[in-house]
Protein backbone atom coordinates (compact mmCIF):
# COMPACT_ATOMS: atom_id res chain seq x y z
CA UNK A 1 0.00 0.00 0.00
CA UNK A 2 3.01 2.48 0.66
CA UNK A 3 4.35 1.89 -2.51
CA UNK A 4 0.91 2.60 -4.37
CA UNK A 5 0.75 5.92 -2.73
CA UNK A 6 4.26 6.88 -3.65
CA UNK A 7 3.75 6.65 -7.00
CA UNK A 8 0.28 8.54 -7.13
CA UNK A 9 2.38 11.36 -5.51
CA UNK A 10 5.13 10.78 -8.49
CA UNK A 11 2.86 12.09 -10.58
CA UNK A 12 3.57 14.91 -13.40
CA UNK A 13 0.82 17.46 -13.03
CA UNK A 14 1.07 18.86 -16.08
CA UNK A 15 0.70 15.19 -17.55
CA UNK A 16 -2.88 15.18 -15.63
CA UNK A 17 -3.55 18.34 -16.93
CA UNK A 18 -3.01 17.15 -20.79
CA UNK A 19 -3.98 13.81 -20.55
CA UNK A 20 -7.52 14.40 -19.18
CA UNK A 21 -6.84 13.10 -15.60
CA UNK A 22 -7.31 16.40 -13.86
CA UNK A 23 -11.30 16.19 -15.71
CA UNK A 24 -11.93 13.20 -13.43
CA UNK A 25 -10.75 14.54 -9.86
CA UNK A 26 -13.62 14.79 -7.34
CA UNK A 27 -13.18 18.41 -7.35
CA UNK A 28 -13.95 19.07 -10.78
CA UNK A 29 -16.62 16.92 -10.94
CA UNK A 30 -18.74 18.30 -7.91
CA UNK A 31 -18.18 21.95 -9.24
CA UNK A 32 -18.99 21.36 -12.81
CA UNK A 33 -21.85 23.49 -12.83
CA UNK A 34 -19.95 26.54 -11.42
CA UNK A 35 -17.19 25.71 -14.33
CA UNK A 36 -19.71 25.79 -16.97
CA UNK A 37 -21.16 29.44 -15.74
CA UNK A 38 -17.68 30.52 -15.30
CA UNK A 39 -16.82 29.47 -18.95
CA UNK A 40 -19.99 31.22 -20.35
CA UNK A 41 -19.00 33.83 -18.74
CA UNK A 42 -15.89 34.52 -20.30
CA UNK A 43 -17.16 34.10 -23.64
CA UNK A 44 -19.36 36.39 -23.15
CA UNK A 45 -17.23 39.16 -21.80
CA UNK A 46 -15.22 38.07 -24.72
CA UNK A 47 -17.74 38.52 -27.52
CA UNK A 48 -19.05 41.81 -25.84
CA UNK A 49 -15.28 43.23 -25.68
CA UNK A 50 -15.24 42.59 -29.69
CA UNK A 51 -18.87 44.02 -30.15
CA UNK A 52 -17.48 47.21 -28.27
CA UNK A 53 -14.37 47.69 -30.16
CA UNK A 54 -16.15 47.37 -33.59
CA UNK A 55 -18.51 50.12 -32.44
CA UNK A 56 -15.80 52.30 -31.66
CA UNK A 57 -13.47 51.55 -34.87
CA UNK A 58 -17.00 52.30 -35.96
CA UNK A 59 -17.28 55.59 -34.41
CA UNK A 60 -13.27 56.21 -35.20
CA UNK A 61 -14.27 56.36 -39.10
CA UNK A 62 -17.70 58.51 -38.50
CA UNK A 63 -15.88 61.07 -36.95
CA UNK A 64 -13.41 61.22 -39.67
CA UNK A 65 -15.60 61.26 -42.45
CA UNK A 66 -17.26 64.10 -40.51
CA UNK A 67 -14.05 65.56 -40.01
CA UNK A 68 -13.84 65.52 -44.27
CA UNK A 69 -17.67 66.91 -44.62
CA UNK A 70 -16.86 69.54 -42.45
CA UNK A 71 -13.70 70.65 -44.58
CA UNK A 72 -15.45 70.03 -47.83
CA UNK A 73 -18.75 72.31 -46.63
CA UNK A 74 -15.89 74.86 -45.77
CA UNK A 75 -14.03 75.01 -48.88
CA UNK A 76 -17.53 75.15 -50.40
CA UNK A 77 -18.68 77.98 -48.68
CA UNK A 78 -15.66 80.00 -49.37
CA UNK A 79 -15.84 79.78 -52.47
CA UNK A 80 -20.11 80.90 -52.47
CA UNK A 81 -18.36 83.56 -50.94
CA UNK A 82 -15.83 84.32 -53.52
CA UNK A 83 -18.36 84.04 -56.51
CA UNK A 84 -21.16 86.33 -54.67
CA UNK A 85 -19.28 89.36 -54.23
CA UNK A 86 -20.13 92.40 -56.16
CA UNK A 87 -16.58 92.87 -58.36
CA UNK A 88 -17.30 88.96 -59.37
CA UNK A 89 -20.63 89.22 -60.15
CA UNK A 90 -20.06 92.35 -62.24
CA UNK A 91 -17.86 90.44 -63.95
CA UNK A 92 -19.66 87.58 -64.76
CA UNK A 93 -22.53 89.67 -66.09
CA UNK A 94 -20.16 91.62 -68.94
CA UNK A 95 -18.92 87.82 -69.80
CA UNK A 96 -22.29 87.03 -70.21
CA UNK A 97 -23.44 90.18 -72.37
CA UNK A 98 -25.88 91.10 -69.36
CA UNK A 99 -26.92 94.80 -69.74
CA UNK A 100 -27.77 95.43 -65.74
CA UNK A 101 -26.05 98.29 -64.36
CA UNK A 102 -25.44 99.62 -60.17
CA UNK A 103 -28.91 101.75 -58.82
CA UNK A 104 -28.27 105.51 -59.26
CA UNK A 105 -29.97 106.35 -56.34
CA UNK A 106 -29.38 104.44 -52.23
CA UNK A 107 -31.36 102.23 -51.74
CA UNK A 108 -34.24 103.13 -49.05
CA UNK A 109 -36.21 101.62 -46.27
CA UNK A 110 -40.29 101.95 -46.05
CA UNK A 111 -41.49 101.74 -42.75
CA UNK A 112 -45.28 102.36 -41.61
CA UNK A 113 -46.31 104.56 -39.15
CA UNK A 114 -48.39 103.29 -36.34
CA UNK A 115 -49.60 106.26 -34.93
CA UNK A 116 -51.64 107.32 -38.28
CA UNK A 117 -53.53 103.86 -38.49
CA UNK A 118 -55.32 104.54 -35.36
Amino acid sequence: MAEHNKTKKKKNPFQSILGGGILSEDALVRQWKLLTLIVVGVILLISNDYACRKKVTEIERLKMELQHLQYENLNLMMRFTKESRQPRLKELLRASDIELRDASTPAFEITKDETKGK
